[in-house]
């Protein structure tokens, strides 16, 4: 594939240490393709991004995709559906094309992907090779399918105002302004094309920043903090992406149009209680209709 990562929920409170949280660019994606073969929400997953690996089944393995609608078939048999609960049989090729819209989905097995842990995470920071070996167990499991095959996505992106938001002539302009997505984005920052933002002389001391912090570059466009995003910088800050909408970042591709509304701290949570409370409502309704096949 294009960049195909093992991951889960990234190493949390290593950040003093310099260390990216990494992970799932999409948790929401990454806990419904989990829940499709009845794992944890944080099971290690392959995160398949643009264009999909071929991988090669060595034992019977329950497999799902979700995300964005890869297109996925099985050597000599067809296609299958994405957001479905399918069996791969020993040899069984599966073949991962790409998607017409979005840029991430997750492959889940039953049971996840078996790796070292290293800070508390299965999460790999290189992508696989060809002819790597993902380790996991023997399984089975009825199908079965979601009613929709992706998350609802926005080209609005709610953030707050950033701890220098102040400092820049015309901050409005960053709220009332369309931006495209560069081709030069990757996991650790998103780069947006469009009106350049002008600022006030000065430098300022590098201090923390965290996946989706705004920063102004001196060419005075904007780039988002991804998942894999250092953990200080010295760019001023005009917004933060708030956190209910973080997943929406790792399904931005080049080209993609997008614009920021400026929320409050109470609309902030209102929102990813929201979203938090809608993805539990799905992981709970797939937890209790999983059924293995001996």
């Amino acid at each position: 594939g294009f960049h195909t990562l093992l991951v889960d929920r990234g190493r949390r409170g290593a950040r003093h240490l310099g260390v990216p949280l990494g992970g799932a660019a999409d948790l929401a994606a990454l806990a419904i393709a989990n829940g499709l073969v009845g794992n944890p929400p944080d099971t290690p997953a392959l995160e398949v991004t643009a264009i999909g690996p071929t991988l090669r089944a060595e034992e019977r393995t329950a497999c799902a995709l979700f995300g964005a609608p890869f297109g996925m078939a099985i050597a000599n048999q067809g296609r299958v559906p994405v957001a479905s609960t399918f069996t791969l049989e020993l040899g069984d090729v599966l073949k991962i094309g790409g998607t017409p819209s979005g840029a991430r989905a997750y492959f889940a097995v039953a049971g996840g992907f078996q790796s070292a842990t290293i800070l508390g995470s299965h999460s790999a920071l290189e992508p696989l090779t060809a002819d790597s070996t993902l380790t996991c167990g023997s399984s089975k499991l009825a199908p079965r399918s979601l009613a929709f095959d992706a998350l609802p996505r926005t080209a609005e992106l709610r953030a707050l105002p950033g701890p220098q938001h102040a400092s820049f002539l015309k901050p409005s302009t960053f709220f009332h302004s369309r931006y495209e997505v560069a081709p030069a984005s990757n996991r650790m920052g998103l780069r947006l094309s469009g009106p350049a933002l002008e600022r006030r002389a000065g430098e300022l001391p590098s201090e923390a920043v965290a996946p989706g912090a705004v920063q102004i570059t001196n060419d005075g466009l904007p780039v988002v903090i991804g998942v894999d995003g250092q953990t200080i910088g010295g760019y001023p800050k005009i917004a933060h992406v708030i956190r209910a909408d973080l997943d929406f970042l790792a399904q931005l591709r080049a080209g993609d149009h997008v614009t920021f509304i400026k929320v409050t701290a109470d609309e902030a949570e209102a929102a990813v209680t929201e979203r938090a409370a809608i993805i539990s409502e799905w992981l709970t309704r797939l937890s209790v209709t999983t059924r293995r096949i001996e």
